[in-house]
């Protein structure tokens, strides 16, 4: 998969998520969070298509809270998610080091979110609640405490030979 080119939406997939939650415009999240698990992300056109399919609803109504929601992405995400704390706890007990060796090992470039062939995505964010685990690590939901730079290197490594 190339994040260049993005996925085409699946219309009957859309209709059929959409009908799960009642075609209700007060289930939008739902139907949102239900479309990103499905893409990884969520595509323009499948916020058209929810604008135009759900009464009282327009594609600019969809756009707006996915804008505003920080769990929706409108960049295709990597079969991998990678979210390194840097909350003050992380921060101070050394994220920064291990946030600049995942990119090292990654070589994603500034501003780079997405690895070229789709298998990693990488985020910073505020906090993940697991200050006494500090700096933490969170791959595809599954928490790496006390990480280190030589530690995550051999997590990155192992995930490089199993998803190939």
């Amino acid at each position: 998969m190339s994040v260049e080119n993005p996925q085409r939406i699946d219309t009957r997939k859309l209709d059929e998520i959409i009908s799960q939650y009642d075609s209700k415009k007060s289930n939008l999240i739902a139907i949102l969070q239900k479309v990103q698990e499905v893409y990884k992300y969520l595509p323009e056109d499948a916020m058209i298509y929810i604008g135009t399919k759900i009464e009282g609803l327009s594609p600019a109504t969809v756009y707006g809270v996915a804008t505003f929601y920080a769990q929706f992405s409108l960049e295709p995400k990597g079969k991998y998610e990678i979210k390194v704390c840097d909350g003050t706890a992380c921060h101070v007990r050394g994220s920064m080091p291990v946030l600049n060796a995942i990119k090292a090992r990654l070589s994603l470039t500034d501003g780079q979110m997405t690895t070229n062939d789709g298998m990693f995505s990488l985020e910073t964010v505020s906090c993940l609640g697991a200050c006494g685990l500090a700096p933490v690590v969170v791959i595809n939901g599954k928490v790496y405490p006390q990480m280190t730079s030589d530690a995550i290197r051999i997590v990155l490594d192992t995930l490089l030979k199993e998803g190939r």
